[in-house]
């Protein structure tokens, strides 16, 4: 059965994003599209991600919009921590030339997850103009970077936008084994200790699976999302003493 044709929505800049009911159906040649055009500018990016839509598009493209249903999300207490993952932690968490940071080389990260192998794919969704406007939106205190450092060097990592409680982790990079693994669990451990419930992780992919996050409806994103902005951003900063805590806590899977 061929896929079901869709007109896509021009959106100017400054509009209101159309509902995100309104996406394009899985029945379509682009499941999840909810339309082109706008701008990468602060307000409208915190505008997206308040009604769970986000931007994804290639180089010579316009800006599309996208609120896939349904949604990955990852609860923070059913986190998978791998017993290989696990002994690396405890690993880190005793060496002194491993760190996390936060917040120290965004622009940095962002560039490490363009120049990253995607299989199966050619060339990035991270093009300039995003890296741009994710700096820019890191800068206003909506955008964060936790960051992996060995021996001094920048060695895993990911970001994610935080408005509120409510957190849409990005994309990540590794340049050692399980360097990005590890800030993901990073991540986790701050959310459990500010309270953050939630973690939307956008697309299905097995390697999420294998951590904890599973498929929800975009309705209960939706509404998520609603609440959890409303409440007090955290300060975004990791101590060590949160390795102790989620290894003592998180879910242990074989």
């Amino acid at each position: 059965m061929s896929k079901t044709e869709h007109t896509l929505k021009w959106l100017p800049a400054g509009a209101a994003f159309p509902a995100p009911d309104t996406a394009w159906p899985a029945d379509t040649e682009a499941p999840g599209l909810l339309c082109a055009g706008a701008d990468l500018s602060v307000p409208t990016l915190t505008q997206a991600y308040l009604h769970t839509i986000f931007p994804w598009f290639s180089a010579g493209q316009p800006i599309l919009w996208w609120s896939p249903d349904p949604r990955m999300v990852l609860d923070v207490n059913q986190f998978h921590l791998r017993t290989s993952l696990k002994k690396r932690l405890k690993q880190f968490s005793r060496s002194g030339a491993c760190e996390i940071r936060v917040d120290s080389n965004f622009e940095g990260v962002m560039t490490a997850c363009a120049q990253s192998a995607r299989k199966g794919q050619t060339g990035t969704w991270i093009v300039p103009a995003m890296v741009q406007a994710y700096t820019r939106l890191h800068q206003a205190g909506r955008a964060h970077s936790v960051e992996t450092w060995i021996d001094g060097q920048l060695q895993g990592g990911l970001y994610f936008v935080a408005l509120g409680h409510a957190v849409f982790g990005e994309s990540m990079f590794h340049h050692r084994t399980d360097s990005s693994k590890i800030a993901l669990a990073a991540l986790v451990a701050m959310c459990r200790e500010f309270g953050v419930t939630h973690i939307d992780c956008q697309q299905n992919t097995p390697h999420l699976a294998s951590m904890g996050a599973q498929e929800r409806p975009r309705q209960w994103l939706v509404q998520h999302v609603a609440c959890a902005c409303q409440l007090n951003s955290p300060s975004w900063a990791f101590t060590p003493l949160y390795w102790r805590r989620l290894l003592e806590t998180a879910y242990d899977a074989s």
